[in-house]
C-alpha cells in the first residue's frame, strides 16, 4: 500500500518540482534582463554625458583662445586629445571646425613673457 502511494505520488511531486525549477529559471532570466537593461541605460547616459562635456569644453577652448589670439602648448595638447575623444564618441563637424580654428592659432608659452 505504501509503495503504491509512493509510486503514484512520485511522478506528481517530480512534475511539480520540475515546474518550480523552470519557473525559478525564468524569473532569474527576467531579473538578468532587467539588470542588463539598467546597465545599458547607464552606459548610454555616460556616453552621451561625456560627449556633451567634451563638446562644451571644446567650445570654451575655442572662445577663450580665439579671443586671446594664441594658445598654450598644454592647452593645444588637451585640445587635440579632447577632439579625438569627442570624434570617437560620434561628435559632429561644427565642433570639429571650431577646434580646427583653435588649433590654427599660434602656440605661445605664457611663462616665457
Amino acid at each position: 500500500m505504501l509503495s503504491q502511494v509512493l509510486m503514484t505520488g512520485y511522478p506528481i511531486v517530480l512534475t511539480a518540482l520540475c515546474g518550480y525549477i523552470v519557473w525559478l529559471l525564468q524569473e532569474q532570466r527576467k531579473e538578468a534582463k532587467k539588470k542588463e537593461a539598467e546597465i545599458e541605460k547607464h552606459q548610454k547616459a555616460n556616453f552621451v554625458g561625456t560627449r556633451c562635456l567634451l563638446r562644451q569644453q571644446l567650445m570654451e577652448y575655442h572662445d577663450k583662445y580665439t579671443a586671446l589670439g594664441n594658445i598654450t602648448p598644454s592647452a593645444y595638447e588637451n585640445l587635440c586629445e579632447m577632439l579625438q575623444a569627442y570624434e570617437d564618441l560620434g561628435g559632429n563637424g561644427k565642433v570639429h571646425k571650431m577646434s580646427q580654428e583653435t588649433m590654427a592659432l599660434p602656440i605661445k608659452n605664457y611663462e616665457e613673457e
